[in-house]
């Protein structure tokens, strides 16, 4: 037996877990999902992922058949039931089943899937030597196309860009606003460090508005690093000193190199260090208890 799956009210193995060919979110993408992390028998931020959750589905019309709080014990007992303490999340909510035809009215039902699994994104030795990176000839969706704060199923936008940076040999790319400003990486926000001072682009420059992102902004704060939101162009992050990425699966992994530029010394910065360290302690300590 495989691991159990949360599907629409039951707990089932994996490989009963299964959804119509219907469903609007396999047809359409017509759906929202979050990533999320537990470390050490603890579920890291799991009030943030929700509520982004729920704000995704509002912003979509969609109605989770849960409450908050019901989604959260939810969650708890998928990991209880799989035995996990460091874990994986991935909460789905999808339009349901209707017909082929696009209109969400004809899908009266939402589903409701929680997957719990391991996640391994980055071998170990690339949060010591850090990523090489590429940008993307592909612009993230505009706010008057899809904003990019809904966190929904329609990932293709970025898969464009993956496939790009993939067929470059490299594991991530830059993504540029429509305005040529930078937002994000394929599945991660972005950092550069000038001058001793942190920055990163604000969430109306065309980003999703990561956990892991505002988590190490608060960091940097406590520890006095100045930390400005503001756009910047490509010349900014070739002539940055340090340069990082944030995301849930990711956690805080350097940029060593952009377009064949090398940033700073080819080698993960004094501040990228610190945020690696005081984030990887936070995720030990902080977080809802599963057990």
């Amino acid at each position: 037996m495989g691991q159990w799956v949360y599907l629409n009210g039951e707990y089932v193995p994996q490989e009963a877990a299964k959804i119509s060919v219907f469903d609007h979110g396999f047809l359409y993408g017509d759906g929202v999902f979050e990533g999320i992390r537990a470390y050490k028998g603890r579920v890291f931020k799991l009030d943030e992922h929700i509520e982004r959750f729920f704000n995704s589905a509002k912003a979509i019309s969609l109605e989770i058949p849960a409450s908050p709080e019901e989604l959260k014990e939810k969650i708890l007992e998928v990991l209880r039931k799989n035995e996990l303490q460091d874990a994986y999340i991935r909460l789905i909510a999808s339009r349901g089943k209707g017909d082929l035809g696009l209109d969400p009215a004809k899908c009266p039902y939402p589903q409701l899937i929680i997957i719990t699994d391991k996640i391994s994104i980055y071998p170990e030795k690339l949060y010591e030597e850090g990523l090489e990176l590429i940008t993307s000839s592909v612009r993230r969706n505009s706010f008057s196309a899809l904003d990019p704060r809904i966190k929904s199923l329609n990932y293709l936008n970025n898969i464009l860009a993956k496939l790009e940076a993939t067929a470059k040999g490299v594991p991530e790319a830059i993504m540029l606003n429509e305005d040529g400003y930078v937002a994000e990486c394929t599945g991660d926000n972005l950092f550069i460090v000038k001058k001793g001072v942190l920055i990163t682009p604000p969430v109306w420059a065309g980003i999703l508005k990561g956990i892991t992102r505002d988590v190490v902004i608060d960091l940097a704060r406590k520890e006095k690093i100045s930390c400005e939101e503001r756009v910047f162009t490509l010349f900014s992050v070739y002539t940055s000193d340090e340069c990082f990425l944030t995301g849930t699966a990711a956690e805080v992994i350097p940029v060593t190199k952009v377009d064949g530029r090398v940033i700073g010394t080819g080698k993960a910065g004094s501040i990228t260090k610190l945020l690696i360290k005081k984030f990887r302690e936070l995720t030990q300590k902080e977080g809802t208890p599963i057990y």
